[in-house]
């Protein structure tokens, strides 16, 4: 046994789980791909400053969960902690939005890391694949990514998600809910943290999942009743184009995300079978995001979807993908010069295409077959001394338990015409 374990709160992902892992980002990123996203991918580290300004300095995220540290140069660094402001500033850098093709569209994969009280379903280090559309203020973009997620996640065959929706108001109304929302939340019995962030960004505290707070915020003034008129507008066109899409929703008043950036359209996807932790992912509008980070007005709209959270929300479902078998040909050799006779083939089975394996360690063929049984191949290989002379390879049918023998110069054709 080894003398070192996982960091507390993270996970390694291992054969043959981790299939699924893989399975679900590409199930996730597949309607992206086939519609105008290209893949970026940023480090995973950043200057402490992206996240402070862009994710807001009064969230938990920056404030008590961001791994932050200098080096020994002297740059302070945070490991990212979420996937966004990364992805902007990759953009930014590039000039993407100078090139004449707004939205720029891009999806990411990749590891985020926070420092909060592992539990089921929230771990330090995750796995997610995000989506955003750089450079457009359009509701048809806003209903077209929450379509596409929804697309993803019924790919995979899940079904009792929903998704909550909501406007967060923009630098014109958002002002006036701002202060309406203070005079309410001064008034309640609240801790020190609490009534600093009412100062900061009281939306925040809408966001408080305590049991104390939240039973004080019934009557708290709801965002709806300030909208402006070109909010509501935009907001039920989203509305609109989500219903004529067949993409049920949910408006949810009080549904803030824990992000300072988003404006306008917000949403969430939750499934109830995952307990406490029910969003498996969620993203919405950030118009000013750019600007905060020192960039050009660039509105935009994005999503993450939770790699880890899918998997549970699968499991809680209890949906088993159909996932194809790592190997489907193993080739067992007995003796010297079958072992370097079948190797020839296995590499021009794989160069064919062919998923195969080969029984390495000089096994006999009692624990050869074992291993040939846990691979789950399809068909065995298996050549002697005889069958040498005889020209031929025993190509085995696992399933039936047939046996044929296939000449050595035909079994690389055979057995890419069975799996053409």
């Amino acid at each position: 046994m080894s003398t070192f374990q996982a960091p507390k709160g993270t996970y390694d992902l291992l054969p043959p789980d981790s299939a699924t892992y893989l399975a679900v980002r590409e199930a996730i990123a597949a309607p992206l791909k086939n519609s105008g996203y290209g893949y970026v991918e940023t480090p995973g580290f950043e200057n402490v400053e992206l996240f402070a300004r862009g994710v807001g300095e009064s969230t938990d995220i920056v404030t008590k969960e961001m791994y932050a540290f200098e080096t020994k140069g002297g740059d302070k660094l945070a490991l990212r902690p979420e996937g966004t402001a990364s992805v902007l500033r990759a953009a930014l850098e590039a000039n993407l939005h100078k090139q004449g093709n707004l939205p720029v569209k891009l999806w990411y994969s990749g590891s985020y890391y926070r420092y909060e009280k592992p539990q089921a379903g929230r771990y330090r280090h995750f796995s997610q694949v995000g989506a955003e559309a750089i450079g457009a203020e359009d509701p048809a973009l806003d209903a077209e990514l929450i379509i596409l997620a929804d697309q993803a996640y019924r790919s995979l065959g899940l079904r009792e998600f929903r998704i909550l929706l909501n406007s967060l108001g923009d630098k014109e109304c958002r002002p006036v809910y701002r202060e309406a929302l203070q005079g309410f939340l001064r008034d309640l019995d609240l801790d020190e943290d609490t009534r600093r962030r009412v100062e900061i960004n009281p939306l925040r505290v809408l966001d408080d999942k305590r049991a104390e707070v939240q039973k004080q915020l019934v009557g708290a003034p709801l965002l709806r009743d300030y909208l402006c008129d070109a909010c509501k507008a935009y907001h039920e066109q989203v509305r609109e184009l989500l219903t004529a899409a067949g993409v049920a929703f949910e408006d949810d008043e009080r549904l803030v995300r824990g992000l300072d950036y988003y404006t306008r359209t917000t949403f969430e996807f939750v499934h109830d079978g995952l307990g406490s932790q029910s969003a498996v992912g969620g993203g919405g509008r950030y118009d000013g995001l750019s600007e905060m980070i020192g960039g050009p007005a660039l509105p935009s709209v994005g999503w993450a979807l939770g790699v880890d959270r899918t998997v549970l929300a699968l499991e809680a479902e209890g949906i088993t993908l159909d996932l194809p078998a790592t190997t489907s040909v193993y080739a067992v050799p007995l003796g010297d010069e079958a072992r370097r006779t079948l190797f020839g083939i296995v590499t021009e089975l794989r160069r064919a295409g062919v998923a195969t394996d080969f029984a390495y360690g000089g096994r006999g063929l009692k624990g050869a077959m074992k291993m040939a049984n846990r691979s789950g191949a399809r068909y065995t290989l298996v050549a002697g001394e005889r069958d040498l002379a005889d020209g031929v390879v025993q190509l085995k049918d696992m399933e039936s338990g047939e046996q044929e023998a296939v000449a050595l110069d035909s079994v690389v054709e055979v057995l890419q015409a069975r799996y053409a």
